[in-house]
C-alpha cells in the first residue's frame, strides 16, 4: 500500500513542477492543441529557442513530452493525449473552486 501511495505522490509532484512554471504552462497547452517544431513553438510562445529549449527538457525528463523525428527536423509532442484532457479536467476544476470560494470579508466588504 505504501509503495503504490509513494509511486502516485511522485507522479503528482513531477506533473506539479512541470506546471510551475508558466512558460511550461503554455508549452503543455500550446503541444494540447497541436505537435510542433521547437522554432515554431518559441515563435508562437515568443520567448528564445534556447529558454524554450530549456523547458522542453524539463518536460521530458518528466515524461510529459517526447520528440518525434520528422525528417531533418524533430517535433514535440504530448507523451500521451490524456495529459491534454488532464490539463483541462484540472483548469476545469480549479476555475470551478475558485469561483465557489468567498472569503471571511466578503459580505463586509463585498470583495469576493
Amino acid at each position: 500500500m505504501y509503495c503504490h501511495v509513494a509511486f502516485d505522490i511522485e507522479v503528482l509532484a513531477r506533473f506539479g513542477r512541470a506546471l510551475a512554471a508558466p512558460i511550461r504552462c503554455r508549452i503543455l497547452l500550446a503541444l494540447r492543441d497541436a505537435p510542433a517544431y521547437p522554432a515554431d513553438l518559441a515563435d508562437a510562445l515568443e520567448i528564445s529557442r534556447t529558454r524554450l529549449s530549456n523547458h522542453l527538457a524539463c518536460l521530458r525528463d518528466r515524461g510529459l513530452v517526447v520528440t518525434v523525428p520528422d525528417g531533418r527536423r524533430t517535433r514535440y509532442e504530448l507523451a500521451d493525449e490524456r495529459l491534454g484532457h488532464a490539463l483541462d479536467d484540472l483548469r476545469t476544476a480549479v476555475v470551478a473552486v475558485e469561483s465557489d470560494r468567498t472569503c471571511a470579508d466578503a459580505a463586509d466588504k463585498g470583495c469576493c
